[in-house]
């Protein structure tokens, strides 16, 4: 593919939905571009604003707390997976509050409580800590829910 057929394809994907400069170049990698078509490329669509890491990081973050019901470790993760700024991570999962964590987390430890079996009130708190903790929430957090 040459880097205008490049460009469109990618710019069109973008146009659908959010992605981070990391998934651009993996794609272009996929496709056998060239190193150097694909740094044009890329320069092509930050300029042209189709490709914000930033902004990308602001989607991800609020859709895995919202819709998964990720915590904060877990998003980290997946936004350093993603290859996103470190600066940009921390900013971003900064922005959200203990509050909203905890209006996440406490449903969700309710409904596992509910489902989970246990011999002891010891045996079934550290069910249910082991799974706030799978979901990527901290301990303090999880220590107010409980």
């Amino acid at each position: 593919m040459d880097e205008k057929q490049t460009f469109q394809k990618l710019s069109a994907l973008c146009a659908r939905s959010e992605h981070c400069a990391y998934e651009m170049t993996e794609k272009m990698r996929r496709w056998l571009v060239p190193e150097e078509v694909q740094a044009a490329v890329m320069e092509r669509l930050v300029k042209g604003r189709f490709v914000d890491d930033e902004r990308y990081a602001r989607a991800f973050v609020s859709d895995k707390l919202h819709y998964n019901k990720w915590g904060r470790r877990k998003i980290e993760q997946a936004l350093y997976m993603k290859r996103i700024d470190r600066r940009i991570a921390d900013t971003v999962l900064d922005e959200i509050d203990n509050d909203e964590y905890l209006e996440v987390l406490r449903p969700l430890v309710e409904a596992k409580r509910r489902s989970t079996k246990a011999d002891s009130d010891y045996q079934l708190r550290m069910k249910l800590i082991r799974f706030a903790m799978s979901r990527g929430f901290t301990m303090d957090l999880i220590e107010k829910v409980l």
